[in-house]
This record gives structure tokens, C-alpha cells and sequence, in this order.
């Protein structure tokens, strides 16, 4: 068969080459041309799942975009059918019914799902780790996306970027924080690894599904919360009940969301059709990150203008944070031989990167930036 590498190089094959296509996963004998001289594309019928709800267009806006791209180019051959959070499954639990089969795809972020394997951090972000385009150049062109297949070869899935948010804020809070201190028995909605940070800092940490979190901050069952940006965070009224909007948001400079594929599903598919879905992909990751920059600006505008007070993080925050967090890495190296192939590789790349940007990027963002 085919290698993913030999795939990803080849591009993908006109709409008009589908007739040649292979048997498919999920085709229909009634789907297949009648008649002599008659030939069409084989029909393939995939359910997504994600992990967000409609209202965010941008996120969930993804996966619309796979689907749209995807059907355009095998002429309507190729179908995905998406559903937001909570239609087929709640928007936490996504990656099993992905695993099982159950869906043949998923829009989710890996890093909540840690809990099988701490290592799939790395797949989203980690704090104070790379930016959205360090992020990307990481997994597409730096062997990243090669060593997260491997961690995910353990759940029957293969994965694709499907974008990036860019650099996150810091979170709505109902009072404002003044120091270190005043995050002690703070209640924060975060994920991830920031969520464990947060946790080391003395705040009470929840993982809750980005549908649910308005109800949870405006029925004081949390105190802060943590989602993307100011194009997001509006939609979701968040300033409606906490006006302090801190940043950076340290524990995401650049995460990256994924589509799972279930393994046999995609072994399965055409070859034809695993080039449509990755370039399919690719657009709907580029369609992501582009909207976000290009909506959060006027949405930050809306939000200052309407009241809301943007603080920077203190900076006994900053330095417990970045110092927990790298505690928290290389304490789980010590123990963890998946999690430390992973973690080594990643750091040796984070430092290059760093050490880039940190020159010609770093120098103009802080003449131009004012």
C-alpha cells in the first residue's frame, strides 16, 4: 500500500480521475453507475464529530470547510456529514467513537485527551511553547505530525492539522489579580497542560466543554475562564459577567486543532480520496487561522469599547507559571519513555525556533507593535 509519506508528496488527483477509484469503506452498490459505457465515482458516506458548537464559526467553521472542499472536489462522490458538540457525542468525549469506528472522523483538540497519554499534548501545545507558525512548520515540515502518528497509532487513528487560533488570552476573571497570591483556591475552566500549571499555582482546576462554560461562569461555579480570543470569547458573552480580560495566554501561544481519522476508515478509503481529504484539510487549517486574525482585532475594538478592562498578567504569575511548567515537562520525561521521545525532539526544535524568531521577528515586533 501506498506510504503516508509517498501520499502527503504525490498531491491529490483531479475530480475527473475518480472513476478509477477503488472500493471504498461506506460505498453502495446503488450509488454505482447503470448502464453501458457509464461510469461514475464510488460514494463514500463519513459522519464528523466535534469537539465545538456551531456558534463558533471559526473553530467549528473548520470542519465545515473540510466537508465543503472535500465534496467539491470528487464532484459530491465524497461526503462528510458534520455535527457540532453534543449532537452525537458531548464535545469532550470525541476521540473514542473516532477509535471504535463509530465515526469515521473527529474535530478536536488532543490535549484533551492527555489523560491517555500525557504525550498528545504536544499534538495542540504546551505552555510557553511554540507559536502558530513555529507550531505548524514543527508538525508539517519538521517531523512533528510523524511522531504524534506514532502516539495515536496506539488508538487506531491517524490525524491532520486542521488550524491553528494563534496566540490565546489569558482568560476572563471577576476580580482581578494582583499577584501570585490571588490565584490561591481561584476556580478556573482551563485544559491541558495549562490546566495542570494552573493546579500547581494553588487554583482549582475544571475542564469544561466550550457550550457550557457561559452558565458555569455566570452561576459562580467558576471564577475565571480561559477559551480562545476576542472573536470567540464575545460570541460567548463571557464580558457579560467577568470584566477583567487578562493576557498572554501563556498556555497556548499556538494551539493547534486536529481532525482524528479513524485508521481503518482512511485504510480504506481510495487513494484518490486520502489526497482530496488532505488537501481538503489543509484549506480548512489555513481558513482557521486566517479568520481568527482576521476577527479578532475588530472584536477586541467592540470589547474594550463596551468596558471591558485588559490587564497584562503579573509577572510573579509569568515566572511561577514558566517554571512550573517546565518542572511539570521534565518531571514526566523522567518517568514517561513515550512522553520523552516526544518532549527531547520537541525541545531541540522549541530552542531553534526560538532562537529565530527571537532575532529578526522579536526585533521588528517590538519597534513596529505600538
Amino acid at each position: 500500500m501506498t506510504s503516508e509519506k509517498q501520499i502527503g508528496r504525490r498531491g491529490f488527483l483531479t475530480a475527473g480521475a475518480l472513476a478509477a477509484a477503488g472500493t471504498a469503506a461506506g460505498c453502495c452498490p446503488e450509488d454505482r453507475a447503470v448502464g453501458p459505457n457509464v461510469h461514475t465515482a464510488e460514494r463514500v458516506r463519513w459522519r464528523l464529530a466535534s469537539s465545538f458548537p456551531s456558534s463558533l464559526d471559526t473553530i467549528y467553521g473548520a470542519a465545515e470547510v473540510l466537508s465543503e472542499r472535500v465534496a467539491a472536489m470528487s464532484g459530491g462522490a465524497f461526503e462528510i456529514r458534520v455535527f457540532e458538540s453534543g449532537e452525537i457525542v458531548k464535545g469532550l468525549d470525541v476521540m473514542d467513537p473516532v477509535q471504535t469506528g463509530a465515526v469515521e472522523v473527529g474535530q478536536t483538540a488532543s490535549y484533551y485527551y492527555k489523560g491517555k497519554n500525557p504525550a498528545l499534548s504536544f499534538d495542540t501545545c504546551v505552555p510557553f511553547g511554540m507559536n502558530a507558525r513555529q507550531q505548524a512548520a514543527w508538525l508539517m515540515e519538521d517531523g512533528g505530525l510523524e511522531l504524534v502518528h506514532e502516539l495515536f497509532a496506539d488508538f487506531n487513528i491517524i490525524t491532520f492539522p486542521c488550524g491553528n487560533t494563534g496566540a490565546q488570552m489569558g482568560g476572563w476573571f471577576r476580580d482581578p489579580i494582583g499577584s501570585l497570591a490571588d490565584l490561591n483556591g481561584l476556580k478556573m475552566r482551563i485544559p491541558g497542560m495549562g490546566g495542570d500549571v494552573m493546579n500547581a499555582l494553588g487554583v482549582t482546576v475544571q475542564n469544561i466543554a466550550g457550550g457550557e462554560i457561559y452558565q458555569a461562569l455566570e452561576r459562580g461555579v467558576i471564577d475565571a475562564t480561559e477559551w480562545v480570543g476576542p472573536y470567540d470569547d464575545e460570541k460567548l458573552g463571557f464580558h457579560q459577567v467577568a470584566r477583567n480580560y487578562y493576557y498572554p495566554g501563556w498556555w497556548e501561544p499556538g494551539p493547534s486543532l486536529s481532525f482524528f481519522v479513524n485508521r481503518d476508515a482512511w485504510d480504506a478509503l481510495p487513494v484518490t480520496y486520502q489526497h482530496i481529504f488532505r488537501a481538503a484539510s489543509q484549506e480548512a487549517a489555513a481558513a482557521m487561522t486566517g479568520r481568527y486574525d482576521a476577527k479578532n482585532p475588530p472584536a477586541l475594538k467592540r470589547l474594550l469599547d463596551d468596558g471591558v478592562t485588559l490587564r497584562k498578567f503579573p509577572d510573579d504569575v509569568m515566572a511561577a507559571a514558566q517554571e512550573a511548567s517546565r518542572s511539570l515537562m521534565s518531571d514526566e520525561a523522567a518517568i514517561n519513555p513515550s512522553y520523552r521521545k516526544v518532549y527531547d525532539i520537541w525541545e531541540q526544535k522549541r530552542k531553534a525556533a526560538f532562537q529565530w524568531f527571537g532575532t529578526a521577528e522579536l526585533a521588528y515586533a517590538q519597534f513596529a507593535f505600538q
